[in-house]
C-alpha cells in the first residue's frame, strides 16, 4: 500500500480500522470512514479536491477514483463500486452498488441505486435514489426491488467481513 503524501498535496484521514490493500495507492487529501476498504491495485488520487469514502464502504480492485479543480468526490456509507470502475468527481448516495466496469463521471448519484456493470453515467446526470440504472448513457429502467435492497446492506456486510480477513493474513494493520 502506497500512501502518498507531499508538501504539495494536503493529506487526507485514514479511520483505524479502515483496510488498504498493499497494492492500492492513495494519493492527497482521501478521507477513509470506519470499516471501509481499498482494494488490490485501486487509485484513489485527491491531487486537487478531497475523495471521501464514507463508512464501511468497499472500493474493489482496479478501481480509479480520481478528482478535478472544484470537484470533489464523495461516496456514502454501504457503498459497493465494483472491480475496474471508474468514478470522476461524483457524488455517490448511502447504500448503492457501482457495477463492475462502470463509469460515473461529474454526476449525482442517489442512495440504495444499483449502477449497472459496464454502464456510463455521463456528466451532469441526476439518478434518484432506489432505482436501477442501466446501460450507455445510463438510463433508470426501474424502482429497486425490496430483494435488491437487501442485497446492497449484504454487500457493503460481506466485504467488511472480507477485509478483516485479508488484513490479516496479509499483516496490513487496518489503517496503516
Amino acid at each position: 500500500m502506497r500512501v502518498v503524501a507531499s508538501p504539495s498535496l494536503r493529506s487526507g484521514s485514514v479511520h483505524p480500522t479502515a483496510f488498504i490493500a498493499p497494492s492500492a495507492d492513495v494519493l492527497g487529501d482521501v478521507r477513509l470512514g470506519e470499516w471501509s476498504s481499498v482494494w488490490y491495485q485501486t487509485v484513489l488520487r485527491a491531487d486537487m479536491e478531497p475523495i471521501t469514502v464514507g463508512a464501511r464502504s468497499n472500493i474493489q480492485d482496479l478501481t480509479m477514483v480520481h478528482v478535478d479543480e472544484g470537484v470533489p468526490c464523495t461516496i456514502g456509507a454501504d457503498v459497493t463500486v465494483g472491480h475496474r470502475a471508474i468514478l470522476h468527481g461524483c457524488r455517490i448516495g448511502d447504500r448503492t452498488l457501482i457495477g463492475m466496469g462502470a463509469i460515473v463521471m461529474e454526476a449525482t448519484v442517489g442512495s440504495r441505486v444499483i449502477i449497472g456493470a459496464g454502464a456510463l453515467v455521463a456528466a451532469g446526470a441526476r439518478i434518484p435514489s432506489g432505482v436501477l440504472a442501466l446501460g450507455v448513457p445510463a438510463k433508470v429502467v426501474r424502482k429497486l426491488r425490496p430483494e435488491e435492497l437487501r442485497l446492497l446492506a449484504a454487500s457493503a456486510r460481506e466485504y467488511r467481513a472480507l477485509a478483516r480477513r485479508h488484513a490479516r493474513t496479509s499483516r496490513v494493520l487496518f489503517g496503516r
